[in-house]
């Protein structure tokens, strides 16, 4: 499937209540900004193309290839109230995550979602799907 093609699809979707949702869409459209339009992308190299040369996502976010600013991400993911919680990305998530951690995971979950679209290969099967099974 062609990535303008991927785009299409989850623009198309409705317009998502949750903060974490709204920034892995968001992830989602960025994997997709890297990679020219015209590229066909299938189950099978999906994951690698989208892990531009990274192993894994939590190497992809600490590598740089995403948000590196603990406030950017946090400000990406977070709802205003957690955003006041956090001051705004200065204090880390939790005790056993850093804001990278958090970025890997959003980033992980939106190349789920571009692999449920690539394997279903169809708008109007790919909207199904993303509404029932999707972090987005």
């Amino acid at each position: 499937m062609k990535v303008i093609d991927i785009k299409n699809v989850i623009e198309s979707l409705p317009a998502e209540r949750s903060a974490w949702r709204r920034g892995v869409r968001q992830y989602a459209m960025d994997l997709l900004e890297a990679i020219p339009d015209y590229q066909d992308l299938t189950p099978e190299n999906c994951r690698g193309i989208l892990l531009n040369g990274a192993v894994s996502w939590k190497e992809w976010a600490y590598g740089g290839c995403g948000l590196v600013y603990d406030v950017d991400i946090a400000e990406r993911l977070c709802t205003p109230s957690e955003l006041r919680k956090k001051r705004g990305g200065e204090l880390e998530p939790s005790s056993h995550e850093s804001w990278l951690d958090v970025e890997a995971r959003a980033v992980g979950q939106a190349a789920a979602a571009i692999k449920v679209i690539v394997s279903v290969g169809q708008r109007e099967a790919g909207k199904k799907l993303l509404l029932t099974v999707s972090p987005f």
